[in-house]
């Protein structure tokens, strides 16, 4: 059964699903009339010591697909959230991660949203979910009800 996540809530995977390794968080939305260029991006951050990343091969996104473990796995860059469901996904094993990172961050922003003049309130149906990327079963799913006029991250 799914869970629904709130604005600001956390979710615990090792606590919560402590008996598979491999996972997938996707990303969807689509866009207003008044945004039709509006590019929405999942980035990953996978942190060790400090907080910090201990190569920038451990920051993925749409210009490095997969780290250098081969843990996570960026599906690609869909630049117009035209697609029918998931429209960015990001695939981890998590058997592989290296022993140097003991937190992964995901990150969803707009690309040049400033530049634009694009925010989240120009977004419609927009989700973030994580599943067993084995099963198909969705654990939680975070579906964007506010209105940020200011957000573009």
């Amino acid at each position: 059964m799914s869970i629904e996540l709130t604005k600001g809530e956390r979710f615990n995977i090792s606590r919560e699903s402590p008996d598979f390794n491999k996972i997938a968080i996707a990303l969807g939305w689509q866009v207003s009339e008044t945004a039709q260029n509006c590019d929405i991006d999942a980035s990953v951050f996978m942190l060790g010591a400090g907080d910090r990343i201990p190569d920038e091969r451990y920051f993925l996104f749409y210009n490095n697909l997969s780290s250098p473990d081969g843990a996570v796995r960026h599906s690609r860059d869909n630049t117009t959230g035209q697609i029918e469901g998931d429209d960015e996904t990001i695939y981890v094993d998590l058997s592989k991660i290296n022993s140097a990172i003991q937190e992964i961050v995901f990150v969803v922003t707009i690309h040049e949203g400033q530049e634009k003049n694009q925010n989240f309130s120009q977004v419609r149906n927009a989700f973030i979910r994580l599943y067993n990327s084995e099963t198909g079963i969705e654990l939680f799913r975070y579906n964007l009800k506010e209105v940020f006029s200011q957000e573009t991250a």
